[in-house]
């Protein structure tokens, strides 16, 4: 059986689960700035428990292209009242915090969230990996080119498979050795990556199985879907349920979506495709 421990309660992941984003940036590519006041984050939160999210994940950092960095201090007083608020609110609800930062990671874990997603995967702060261990959490162990000041100008690779797994084998190592007991691996569409690689990277991603870990897809309303068909981020749900679908015939663990009654439906809808 194939499971992450999060403080306690242990979810399955034998069959595919959906993670709902909530992006508390307001400049986040598809819904920045649309969730302002208590009442919406709580309206939507409650929105994707309903259409059967199992995590959310919460940002206040934007990691689209040529993002706006901004200081540690804004993201923690972003973030923390949110998750303060939704652990109020949904006292059974599982968060993940969406954070390279280890100080907005322990300050969200004391306030109630349970998994850490790291874009940088533990590159951007050395003391991340000690956060995550001391908390005993799952940690989402994310492939990024550079950062997201820089990730889109121009990424180039050798091989692009290899280089991914080489960078996989290094951090997971180094996870392991400071005591992270759930790891889960995020090939990181569309960081560093251009359509081509993204497209190289769905097709091949059952070359990542060799890790034994569970994968996390994240494709809803990216560019590598939206550009190709000359659309936009909103134009973009029937694009995201396809490649989500092509995700799971893959080996995708978890769906990361703004748009979680559609890729519940997804999921349902693959699982009986192969039960026959």
């Amino acid at each position: 059986m194939r499971s992450i421990n999060c403080k306690g309660k242990l979810i399955d992941l034998n069959s595919p689960i959906v993670m709902g984003i909530l992006n508390l940036t307001p400049d986040s590519f598809y819904d920045g700035g649309k969730y302002k006041d208590a009442e919406a984050i709580l309206s939507q939160v409650k929105k994707m428990l309903v259409e059967g999210a199992t995590i959310i994940d919460i940002g206040a950092y934007s990691s689209r292209p040529n993002a706006i960095h901004i200081s540690e201090e804004e993201e923690i007083n972003r973030i923390v009242p949110i998750v303060n608020l939704l652990v109020e609110k949904f006292p059974e609800i599982i968060i993940s915090i969406d954070t390279f930062r280890s100080k907005v990671a322990e300050v969200c874990l004391e306030a109630g969230a349970a998994i850490i997603n790291d874009i940088s995967g533990g590159v951007m702060d050395d003391e991340m990996l000690d956060v995550v261990a001391k908390y005993d959490v799952p940690y989402i162990l994310m492939h990024m080119k550079g950062t997201p000041q820089t990730m889109q100008k121009n990424p180039t690779y050798d091989n692009l498979i290899k280089e991914i797994t080489f960078y996989f084998s290094e951090k997971v190592k180094k996870a392991l050795e400071k005591g992270v007991n759930d790891i889960i691996l995020d090939v990181g569409f569309g960081f560093g990556k251009t359509i081509s690689h993204n497209y190289e990277l769905l097709k091949k991603m059952r070359l990542f199985e060799s890790f034994e870990l569970p994968l996390l897809v994240g494709v809803s309303r990216k560019s590598m879907l939206y550009k190709p068909l000359g659309g936009t981020a909103q134009t973009a749900l029937n694009a995201t349920t396809v490649v989500n679908t092509l995700a799971l015939e893959n080996g995708a663990s978890i769906l990361r979506v703004h748009d979680v009654k559609e890729a519940v439906e997804a999921i349902k809808i693959w699982e009986l495709y192969n039960q026959n």
